[in-house]
């Protein structure tokens, strides 16, 4: 049997997951999935993977659970019957089990704070009995075999042992460090020094705070600090404005429907995702800035920091403009995650592999244009699947909690070929 290496255990690890555990049930061909996490299973939704407080809500719908949108095309004849096993493992069924399905509904279907919904994922974890190693990647080479073409991932655990795992096809999930700053300075805060100050109670005292990031990170951050006592709170993006994202039906049918998405034009695309997903406030966040009158948005790029008193003063760069200067007492650079962060884990050769797939230097615009149809890196022998950079290629919920159950399907819809050119190659070694 094949395996399937996913680093990270967020949704979309345990929509891979549950489905295949799905499909093996049904008697399909599916592979073996192992999950690794330096946390916990939804570690990002929790206080301790640093990219939230846990009490803050979700986005999206917890409807977009891991099986949304329950439209399996994974194989003719049994789509029916995944549809109706995953949704054992549905947000609705994780109520009812908890017995607080009729109050969710009659609240009025309310997102949950971030820790619930890291609370759904454990319990599908539970639910299909995850395959989890907890530890750290440390680095990740391809098989040196290259008849039997795979991965060959090094795990560091919490005591600092070492594993190597070796698996035929490997999905990095995640947004990659919560700790990065944009300078070294007290009150110049990572997200994840900002909101463990936050859950502690112990952010510093100020009457002028920034945000730098005009994403669902920094509206996070911003729905925490209008809980403060501030004189003025900057939101400082590029952006002519802050932009909420759209929730019309044809907006999100493009998220739970990306069949559509190869009719538009790469302009039109990319119009789309910066129309609503990059740069924008969710309508909830949106909607309780509103009414502060403390919050104001400042157009710009930060080009410089410097220490001024007991603060820093931000230099804002716009292109048909002098730059600005700005004091604030309190800085959160909240720009989110970075894409690309997994190619420090990769070595030399794998590299130059990913290179010559993808026919040029390792960059976000090269890498996103060249993710295939079932979100792996298209040229590549050894499937690397990339779902976080799949938006401009292939739709744009596939990087969100937006169709899981249609990432789970392109995912693995691929595996049982792969894993019967593996039995043969196997069949012709013993031959010899």
């Amino acid at each position: 049997m094949e395996t399937l290496l996913v680093v990270g255990a967020g949704p979309k690890a345990l929509a891979v997951a549950a489905k295949s555990h799905v499909l093996r049930k049904l008697g399909l061909p599916a592979p073996r999935v192992i999950v690794v996490e330096a946390h916990a299973v939804g570690g990002n939704w929790l206080p301790s993977g640093g990219w939230t407080d846990g009490r803050h809500r979700l986005g999206t719908s917890p409807e977009k659970d891991i099986g949304f949108p329950y439209h399996s095309t994974w194989a003719r004849g049994h789509n029916g019957a995944i549809n109706e096993a995953m949704m054992a493992y549905s947000w609705a069924a994780f109520l009812v089990e908890h017995g607080t399905y009729a109050e969710w509904i009659d609240r009025g279907r309310p997102s949950p704070q971030h820790h619930v919904w890291a609370k759904y994922l454990q319990w599908v974890a539970r639910e299909i009995d995850l395959e989890l190693v907890l530890g750290t990647v440390g680095s990740i080479r391809q098989r040196p075999d290259a008849a039997v073409e795979g991965w060959l991932v090094s795990v560091a655990d919490a005591d600092g042992g070492m594993t190597e795992i070796d698996a035929d096809a490997l999905m990095i999930t995640g947004p990659g460090r919560s700790t990065k700053a944009l300078a070294e300075h007290p009150r110049v805060l990572s997200i994840a020094e900002f909101w463990d100050l936050a859950g502690r109670r112990r952010l510093p005292v100020c009457s002028r705070a920034a945000v730098i990031g005009g994403g669902e990170t920094a509206g996070s951050a911003l729905d925490e600090l209008v809980r403060h006592e501030m004189l003025t709170i900057s939101v400082i993006s590029p952006m002519a404005t802050l932009y909420t994202r759209g929730e019309s039906f044809f907006e999100n049918a493009l998220y739970s429907d990306p069949n559509k998405w190869s009719a538009l034009s790469m302009q039109e695309r990319r119009d789309v995702i910066r129309r609503t997903d990059r740069g924008v406030f969710s309508v909830r966040v949106q909607e309780s800035l509103l009414g502060d009158s403390r919050v104001h948005h400042l157009q710009g790029r930060v080009t410089r920091i410097v220490e001024q008193g007991e603060g820093v003063a931000l230099t804002l760069r716009n292109e048909l403009r002098a730059d600005q200067v700005h004091n604030f007492d309190l800085v959160v650079d909240a720009t989110g995650g970075q894409p690309l962060w997994f190619l420090d884990l990769i070595d030399a050769d794998a590299k130059d592999l990913l290179e010559l797939a993808i026919g040029g230097p390792l960059t976000q615009s090269r890498i996103e244009s060249a993710i295939g149809y079932d979100l792996a890196v298209a040229g590549l022998g050894a499937k690397l699947y990339l779902p976080s950079m799949a938006a401009v290629a292939q739709g744009p919920g596939f990087p969100n909690l937006s169709c899981l159950g249609e990432l789970s399907d392109r995912v693995l819809r691929t595996a049982p070929v792969r894993s019967s050119a593996r039995a043969r190659v196997n069949v012709s070694a013993l031959a010899s």
